[in-house]
């Protein structure tokens, strides 16, 4: 459950828009937002830990808002995960064919895309075991990876691999180069690079020993933000200068670890890691792809969904889920149309919102759930596993995922004028998700459960 939840959260967050957050925001920028990003997915892990190992289902999201806040919540979230995953495919896809063009250049997006979206859809068509265990071993590419060149990178900064040493003045010279603002503008790219932490709640329902398992993955997640984001984003800062054109994220042609790579005078090994990223990014995708799947069959199963997403085949996948999934994933054909880097940037935007939706979702409906279980007379001792600095965690999470969604129109203002189509990419995901939310509450008529009604016990 681990390796599968780094799996999911490592791919083009941290391999490509990296590089258009510290390009925008500066070194010192990007690292502010990346930690802070982290410190708040730190809480949000910790609260879906706690409700995940009392309650390991497959739906989680949905059905501890159903459960714990308001069905018509339950019901806006479970859809807005699945849509914030099938658009991230999307996104994973455009950022596939942009790698591939660096060995293709002239090679249309369509073919690529295309491809690599029938790979997906084959990879999910096996057993979820089969899936575990191969995203297991793409994670573990991704790992060595990281570690590689934060090793080459410490080298070369401190002049063990390069002469003269790198040094810290990129960071020390000009930190801040666009203000407070713009570290705020790129909150959403940050926010992207750790979306797929939380799959550790959508594996718990197909777990084994999830009380566990899960606990011993929520431990680890602290050290992993420190290592993979933190020390990464903080070496490409001080390697690559902020102005760097190749940095921009409306032009990415290259991530910046294969920059990196080629400055260190790895020719070959910069072929490498863009294989590597390859990997990692369709291994990002494929986790998108199981964790929207099995959020609209559940759907389906609690009759938020059409019946016919609930039907499993003989491996126990949710076939007409998968291909309902996958063709939403096809968004990444635009392309073709608008240009691999202008299709990437907006769906990025538009899957980081919703991921902040669902994050938003999460602590709130954790503070619910720890109080209904005061509240019902329970002893907080019973938990399997209890989240530190409640209620401080959850309340700082809430307070910084609505700063970044206040916030995110700051990325769509360019030179003093307004960027439209990064501005409706960006918040398209707010009317959407309202629109499911009044509409399930105008047509069920649901209210806020009060703390004696939640249902705290999986078979009630």
């Amino acid at each position: 459950m681990t390796m599968i939840s780094l799996g999911g959260s490592i791919g083009t967050g941290l391999f490509l828009a990296s590089g258009g957050a510290i390009h925008s925001a500066g070194p010192g920028g990007a690292v502010l937002a990346y930690a802070l990003i982290g410190i708040m997915v730190y809480f949000l892990m910790t609260s879906l830990g706690e409700m995940a190992t009392h309650m390991p289902v497959s739906g989680t999201f949905s059905t501890y808002a159903t459960r714990f806040v308001d069905p018509s919540l339950g019901f806006a979230l479970g859809w807005n995960y699945w849509y914030n995953w099938a658009i991230t495919i999307a996104a994973e896809l455009s950022a596939a064919t942009l790698i591939m063009k660096f060995w293709f250049p002239d090679s249309p997006s369509i073919l690529w895309s295309a491809l690599f979206l029938l790979l997906m859809l084959g990879l999910n068509f096996l057993s979820v075991k089969s899936y575990g265990e191969s995203e297991y071993w793409f994670a573990m590419i991704k790992i060595v990876t990281v570690i590689v060149f934060i090793a080459i990178g410490l080298m070369m900064v401190i002049g063990i691999w390069t002469e003269p040493a790198v040094g810290f003045s990129n960071l020390t010279d000009n930190p801040f180069p666009a203000g407070f603002l713009a570290t705020l503008g790129v909150f959403m790219a940050a926010g992207f690079s750790f979306q797929g932490t939380e799959l550790i709640g959508v594996t718990a329902g197909e777990s084994e020993n999830p009380r566990e398992n899960i606990p011993r993955a929520i431990r680890s997640i602290f050290w992993r933000i420190l290592l993979f984001y933190i020390l990464a984003i903080l070496l490409i800062g001080l390697l690559i200068p902020y102005s760097n054109e190749q940095l921009a994220s409306g032009e990415i042609s290259t991530s910046p670890f294969t920059i990196i790579f080629e400055k260190a005078g790895l020719a070959v090994a910069a072929s490498i890691m863009n294989a590597v990223i390859l990997t990692s990014v369709l291994s990002a995708g494929n986790s998108g792809m199981y964790a929207s799947t099995r959020m609209l069959w559940v759907l389906a199963k609690e009759g938020k969904a059409p019946r016919f997403l609930a039907r499993l085949n003989a491996r126990g996948v949710p076939v007409a889920s998968l291909l309902v999934t996958g063709a939403l994933g096809m968004l990444a054909f635009l392309a073709s149309f608008f240009g691999d880097g202008v299709v990437y940037v907006w769906l990025l935007n538009a899957s980081g919102m919703s991921g902040f939706i669902v994050w938003l979702g999460i602590a709130i409906s954790h503070y619910r759930f720890r109080k209904a279980y005061v509240a019902q007379g329970r002893d907080l001792k019973d938990l399997a596993y209890r989240a530190k600095w409640f209620p401080f965690g959850p309340i700082l999470a809430m307070l910084l995922c609505l700063v970044v969604i206040g916030g995110q129109f700051i990325g769509a203002i360019n030179d003093g004028e307004i960027d439209w189509a990064y501005m409706i990419a960006s918040y398209v995901g707010i009317p959407l998700f309202l629109a499911i939310f009044i509409g399930h509450k105008w047509k069920h008529r649901t209210r806020m459960l009060t703390l004696a009604e939640c249902k705290l016990d999986p078979e009630e």
